[in-house]
C-alpha cells in the first residue's frame, strides 16, 4: 500500500509538472499563479502545496526535470581525468540540440526560460539562479576546452575563458532564434554540422587572429 501511495505522489507531482509547462508556456512565468496550475493539473491548490513550497520552487523543479541529466553528463565531460575532452564536449552541445528538438519537456522549459520568463521582480529569483547556472556552465566549457588544450586537440594559445563565452552565446542564440520560430530550419538535421564548424572554427582560431596561411 505505501509503495502504491508513494507512486500515487510521484504520478500527481509529474502532472503538476507538466501543468506548469503548459500554462507558463501560454501565459508567461509572471501572470501564472498556482490556481491556474491547479486547474490545468486537475488538482486543487493544497495538492500542489503537498509536492512543491510555492510556484517558485515549482518552477525550478520544472527546470532540473530537463536540466539535471544534461548537466551530469557536463561536469562529467569537463572532468581532468576525460581523455577526450573535445570529443566529450561535441557529444554535449548535440545533445543539447538533440534533445531540445525531439524531447517535447526540454523544448517548452527553454521556450519558458527564453521567452516567457519576463524581466519584472516577481522573477527576480528565478532570473538570478539562471545566471548563476549559465555562468556555471561557461566555467565548464572553459574547463573542457582547456582540457582539450592540454591533451593537444585545440591550440596552446587558445584563449579558453573567450572561447567559452563565445560557444556558449552560439548554442543559447542558436536555440533562443529556433524556439522562436520552430519552422526557421530543422535544428536535429542543422545540430551536427553546427556544431562541428564552431569546434573546427576553435581549432583554426589562433591562425586566424595571427593571419597565417
Amino acid at each position: 500500500m505505501a509503495r502504491k501511495s508513494r507512486e500515487e505522489a510521484e504520478a500527481t507531482a509529474r502532472r503538476i509538472l507538466d501543468a506548469a509547462e503548459t500554462v507558463f508556456c501560454e501565459k508567461g512565468v509572471a501572470a501564472t499563479t498556482l490556481h491556474d496550475i491547479a486547474a490545468a493539473a486537475g488538482v486543487t491548490r493544497g495538492a500542489i502545496y503537498g509536492h512543491f513550497r510555492n510556484k517558485e520552487d515549482l518552477f525550478n523543479r520544472m527546470h532540473e526535470r530537463v536540466h539535471l541529466p544534461i548537466e551530469a553528463l557536463a561536469t562529467e565531460a569537463a572532468s581532468d581525468d576525460e581523455p577526450d575532452p573535445l570529443g566529450s564536449l561535441r557529444g554535449l552541445l548535440l545533445r543539447v540540440l538533440e534533445e531540445t528538438a525531439g524531447n517535447a519537456h526540454q523544448r517548452r522549459v527553454l521556450e519558458i526560460l527564453f521567452h516567457k520568463c519576463e524581466r519584472v521582480p516577481a522573477t527576480e529569483t528565478l532570473v538570478a539562479r539562471q545566471q548563476a547556472l549559465n555562468a556555471q556552465g561557461r566555467e565548464r566549457t572553459r574547463r573542457l576546452l582547456a582540457n582539450a588544450v592540454a591533451r593537444g586537440q585545440l591550440p596552446a594559445d587558445l584563449d579558453c575563458r573567450r572561447a567559452a563565452i563565445g560557444l556558449h552565446a552560439s548554442i543559447t542564440g542558436l536555440l533562443f532564434d529556433w524556439l522562436l520560430d520552430p519552422h526557421a530550419f530543422d535544428l536535429a538535421a542543422e545540430a551536427a554540422p553546427l556544431v562541428d564548424t564552431w569546434l573546427t572554427g576553435l581549432a583554426t582560431a589562433s591562425d586566424l587572429r595571427l593571419g597565417r596561411p
